[in-house]
């Protein structure tokens, strides 16, 4: 292991500090950090992908790990600390300079890879949806160990009949198991959000036969865009919809947040012929 100075002491020599434009909060703690990157399993010699990485702190742990890591971040000022970690590790960093929303993972990686962010809190659902998202599967991630605001991560491990349940708990769980890994109260960070935030760690599933991504992505559009109407009502504008409610059994007067991921899979299956 690399002998690296306090990453306090580094953020200070470079003049950093956390840019809520970007939804940046810095972790120093180094042992919350270890279990972080601990969560995926054994990570020697695995390729990781860290999206916002700032000024590496949990790129450290995942180095330590003994992980290759490719690491994402668009902030500038960061990289000159994380050119520092690279030196360290020779040939197991490599950082790119860029927006990970424009990026394609899997081609940048060109092998399985485990993600494993503290993610920035203004596009971490959208990566998530997106990770989770299109008609191939299996995907070439092997994991998702993602930091989000609880309110999000609960959304996304949530069951039906609950009030968190919606779209997002759909979409995570239909191909995939998720769970809540680890709770990370908000005094971890610097500088501390006004939210606490939660670990989620998700792998893939195989997918339900029969089934297009995109008829699921737009049932569940529908269905949680007016979650407080009766399903006869918020699908009436998606062919067909209201009639497979028939063919599976779900009795129309029920609203969204009572169909199990189960059943919204059987809907889609109908609506995927």
């Amino acid at each position: 292991m690399a002998e690296l100075p306090p990453l306090r002491e580094v953020i200070a020599r470079h003049g950093l500090s956390a840019s809520k434009a970007l939804g940046q909060n810095f972790l120093f703690d180094a042992q919350l950090l270890d279990r972080i990157a601990a969560l995926p399993g054994d990570l020697e010699d695995k390729a990781v992908l860290e999206i916002g990485p700032g000024p590496g702190g949990l790129t450290r742990a995942l180095l330590k790990a003994g992980a290759r890591v490719t690491a994402i971040e668009m902030d500038a000022r960061c990289l000159p600390a994380l050119a520092e970690l690279a030196e360290a590790y020779p040939g197991r960093l490599r950082v790119i300079e860029g927006d990970a929303m424009k990026i394609d993972h899997a081609d940048l990686m060109g092998e399985p890879f485990a993600v494993v962010a503290n993610l920035p809190y203004n596009v971490g659902t959208a990566l998530f949806v997106r990770w989770l998202g299109g008609e191939a599967w299996h995907p070439k991630w092997t994991s998702l160990t993602l930091m989000f605001q609880q309110e999000v991560a609960q959304r996304i491990v949530a069951q039906a009949g609950s009030s968190a349940y919606g779209r997002l708990a759909v979409l995570a769980q239909w191909r995939s198991s998720a769970s809540l890994a680890m709770k990370v109260h908000r005094s971890a960070f610097t500088p501390p959000p006004k939210v606490m935030s939660a670990i989620v760690h998700a792998t893939p599933e195989d997918m339900p036969e029969g089934v297009r991504a995109t008829t699921l992505e737009r049932l569940t559009e529908a269905a949680f865009g007016q979650r407080r109407k009766m399903l006869r009502q918020s699908l009436k504008g998606m062919p067909g919809a209201v009639e497979a409610l028939g063919e599976v059994g779900i009795d129309p007067t029920r609203r969204a947040e009572t169909v199990s991921v189960d059943e919204f899979v059987a809907l889609a299956r109908i609506l995927s012929r």
